[in-house]
């Protein structure tokens, strides 16, 4: 019988609230500094390979992804091998919570479409959190390649995102998972070496949605 205690992870990451504001924009360019989000790939001993933007508005919230690297392979249902973005959504940035819950979201997008699979939200809800899932024509994916690197402009609309209401909740939970074929991936908040990042909302950074 084994009576060892499980080791909790002593990444720093454990150690700190990751916390920044997110800019307004009604426009769809936020490839710009005041919408980049910090890197934390020093506390998460991470290779830095993409540089990922964030912004807000009523109407929903938008990424732009650029990943300096060039497009290797996306796959499907196996997207963690390949090149893909993960992005993890809290709409009520609720850190007290011990699991996913009805206003957590997981999406995958990938850089090419596969299978008829561009957008989907993955999340994975206890029973009595069900809600239905965001529909994946409504999820708007935009993609550019060059021969040294790609980038993808990703707007959720406030339809995808249960619970997103800017007048009842002025923070939102985040983190993301950039995948690379025959790499390791770069996050924002917390390692998945460490934890299922999806089932550990009070983990992701929160996010004010500033002006």
């Amino acid at each position: 019988m084994n009576n060892e205690l499980p080791i909790p992870s002593l990444s720093p990451a454990f150690f700190f609230q990751i916390s920044c504001d997110i800019v307004r924009s009604e426009g769809k360019d936020i490839q710009r500094n005041k919408f980049k989000l910090p890197h934390h790939s020093w506390l998460l001993d991470e290779e830095e390979f993409s540089d990922v933007y964030m912004s807000w508005n009523e109407g929903g919230i938008s990424f732009a992804f650029e990943i300096h690297k060039p497009f290797d392979e996306a796959r499907y249902p196996q997207f963690e091998e390949g090149d893909s973005v993960e992005i993890f959504l809290d709409t009520r940035n609720m850190k007290e919570a011990t699991y996913a819950h009805r206003f957590c979201h997981h999406f995958l997008v990938l850089p090419a479409e596969v299978q008829g699979v561009r957008a989907l939200e993955l999340t994975r809800l206890r029973a009595d959190d069900k809600r239905p899932l965001c529909d994946p024509d409504e999820i708007g994916v935009i993609t550019e390649f060059s021969k040294k690197k790609y980038s993808m402009k990703i707007a959720f609309p406030a339809s995808c995102l249960y619970g997103f209401d800017p007048a009842i909740s002025q923070h939102v939970g985040c983190t993301y998972r950039i995948n690379r074929a025959g790499g390791g991936a770069q996050h924002l908040a917390v390692s998945s070496r460490d934890c299922a990042i999806a089932q550990y909302p009070a983990l992701w950074a929160s996010m004010k949605l500033a002006e």
